[in-house]
């Protein structure tokens, strides 16, 4: 595509924005590490949650969604519809105790819960693993949908579309730290939703669509919108859908829907003003995650099946694309290239800040782990300050590159999403134990990552004929949990110092401190408002509420007026409760930041 000069002065307005926000509070962020890193730990509850729905949105995104329509209908979006359960645990059990725990990174938290060598490895090892290749993975992801994009729109080489996506974006990240994140992430939200309803709206209304009415009676669309897979089906309404719901929210261990909470999630709720704000920040993350961004994605992915029936009408249009880059996830970027001047300009400028939220938070988070949980727990303790930021704004620099390098040897989104499960497969369920029960130790960690990074080279390279992907999925779960139950019982328990510390900072609810609480005696009170039974409630409610929601909204664009104001109105009965709660709880609760370094 050809963009005329007010195509470009939309972008480039975007990036001098985004690049303005860094220069305007580097010096802000870069007081000391915990402003660079945290902000300060005082940022209110709408800022973070909207964060965390801008980083959640990016160029990957859309094409990930339009090759799951593509391949399996609206359906299929079950296979991440499924982790709005574990973001209601972690809303309503963990968000609290993340804040009230005071860590810097929620990987301090090892030698906080844990005791020994054993914790100073599994941190040591996690802030490389996580902080590193697991980031640079992620962001190079989401640099392959860039690629795409700009292969597309803009005829760019991979090569060219990397210099330039990473350029701006390392920039801003390393000047303004997670507070120039958060600004910028507020305003590229904004942008980027905007650009989806546009983008949908082209969709539509284009010639060959004829209109939304058109679009959902298409012979190659109608067989597609139903929001379950086709009971009769057996192996689809596995795959898509039993297995995600009674399997995969717990078990899998992924970027943004960790159970438990963690990684850039933890790091905002770390940066919390108080509980309250943790809590409010990850149910608007929740709701607008599910119930709102998706529909506009999923109407472009079902127009481009009547523009773009297959993959041959791709490569036909676009025949200059290189063969190893065309997908059913291209066909999203595909249909960006019917949008008219200027409208052109604005839904360019929303994927460029969908990239941007997404790969600043992976930078900041990935060199908070570097910094913290690395150079000075291990390299130089006694590090001032000024070393610590200035390491931090290195190591962002030095992840853009890994991640744009990596970035030019990935061909399918799809394929990217699915490596990461596996690998992650069997550890989601030790990280929703470990804040209840006092018996899993540090080895548990060890030997859950361990069994789980093997079971999945194995289940993604042995020749296993007749097993299916949920298939594997399941097996890499099974043995992995397995694994670290056996470490769990076999080897050494934590130091009961430890535990106690951990108890006393914490004050998790439950059963499964038994042990510890009856050598606390007075001192043994679970913290304020944490019983289990009201929490697991409200996630019930939660889950209620959203998925009643994302029907409701897709059934109004379905045209199903009578079946949508149903679903709001089972969606608000939901909200209800769980916004009376949330009100009622102190708004000063659980402020404190923990007693310092906890190794």
């Amino acid at each position: 595509m050809i963009l005329v000069w007010y195509d470009w002065a939309i972008i480039a307005g975007f990036l001098i924005a985004s690049l303005g926000i860094g220069f305007a509070v580097r010096r802000r962020a870069g007081r000391d590490s915990s402003s660079f890193f945290l902000s300060g730990r005082n940022v209110p509850w709408w800022l973070l949650g909207v964060s965390m729905v801008a980083t959640t949105f990016s160029t990957d995104t859309p094409n990930l969604v339009a090759e799951i329509v593509r391949t399996n209908g609206v359906a299929g979006n079950w296979v991440w519809w499924a982790f709005l359960i574990s973001g209601m645990f972690t809303c309503f059990l963990y968000a609290r105790l993340w804040r009230r725990s005071g860590v810097f990174t929620d990987l301090e938290f090892y030698e906080l819960r844990y005791s020994g060598g054993a914790a100073a490895a599994v941190r040591a090892f996690r802030a490389i693993y996580l902080g590193v290749f697991f980031n640079v993975v992620v962001i190079a992801l989401v640099t392959l949908a860039a690629i795409k994009i700009g292969a597309v729109t803009l005829g760019l080489s991979p090569p060219q579309t990397v210099l330039a996506a990473g350029a701006v974006t390392v920039a801003f990240s390393a000047l303004g730290g997670l507070l120039g994140v958060l600004v910028t992430d507020l305003v590229l939200f904004v942008v980027s939703m905007a650009g989806a309803v546009a983008a949908a709206w082209v969709a539509v209304n284009l010639p060959e669509v004829g209109g939304l009415a058109n679009l959902l009676s298409s012979p190659q669309v109608a067989s597609r919108l139903s929001f379950f897979p086709d009971l009769s089906n057996t192996e689809l309404v596995v795959s898509l859908l039993v297995v995600p719901l009674a399997v995969q929210w717990w078990s899998v261990w992924y970027p943004g829907s960790e159970p438990g909470g963690g990684g850039y999630v933890a790091q905002r709720l770390l940066a919390a003003r108080g509980e309250r704000d943790a809590t409010g920040a990850v149910l608007l993350f929740q709701a607008v995650h599910y119930a709102v961004r998706p529909w506009p994605w999923i109407v472009v992915a079902l127009a481009s099946l009547v523009v773009f029936p297959d993959l041959d009408a791709i490569r036909r249009a676009f025949p200059r694309v290189e063969a190893g880059v065309v997908g059913h996830d291209l066909a999203y970027p595909a249909m960006l290239t019917f949008l008219p001047h200027g409208l052109l300009g604005l839904v360019l400028a929303s994927l460029v800040s969908a990239y941007m939220s997404t790969v600043s938070t992976h930078l900041n988070w990935g060199a908070s782990y570097v910094v913290n949980d690395f150079f000075k727990r291990f390299v130089a303790p006694g590090a001032d300050e000024g070393t610590l930021v200035l390491v931090g704004r290195l190591t962002t620099v030095l992840l853009m590159v890994l991640a744009g390098w990596l970035a030019l040897f990935l061909e399918s989104a799809l394929q990217a999403f699915n490596v990461l499960l596996t690998v992650g497969a069997g550890t989601g369920l030790l990280f929703l134990l470990r804040w209840f029960w006092w018996r899993i130790s540090a080895f548990s960690e060890i030997a859950a990552m361990a069994v789980s990074f093997a079971a999945a080279l194995y289940f993604q390279f042995a020749e296993l004929p007749g097993w299916t992907p949920h298939g594997k999925l399941i097996g890499g779960v099974a043995v992995t949990t397995l694994g670290w139950m056996l470490a769990t019982y076999l080897c050494p328990p934590t130091d009961p110092a430890a535990l106690r510390r951990f108890y006393l900072r914490v004050r998790p609810g439950g059963p499964g401190w038994g042990p510890v609480r009856a050598g606390l005696g007075a001192d043994a009170q679970a913290g304020p408002g944490d019983r289990l039974p009201r929490s697991l409630l409200n996630v019930l409610f939660g889950c209620i509420g959203i998925y009643s929601f994302l029907f409701a909204t897709g059934s109004a664009v379905y045209g199903d007026l009578a079946r949508s104001a149903v679903l709001f109105a089972v969606g608000g009965l939901a909200a209800v409760p769980i916004l009376i709660g949330i009100a009622r709880a102190r708004p000063d609760q659980g402020r404190g930041d923990g007693d310092g370094e906890a190794g």
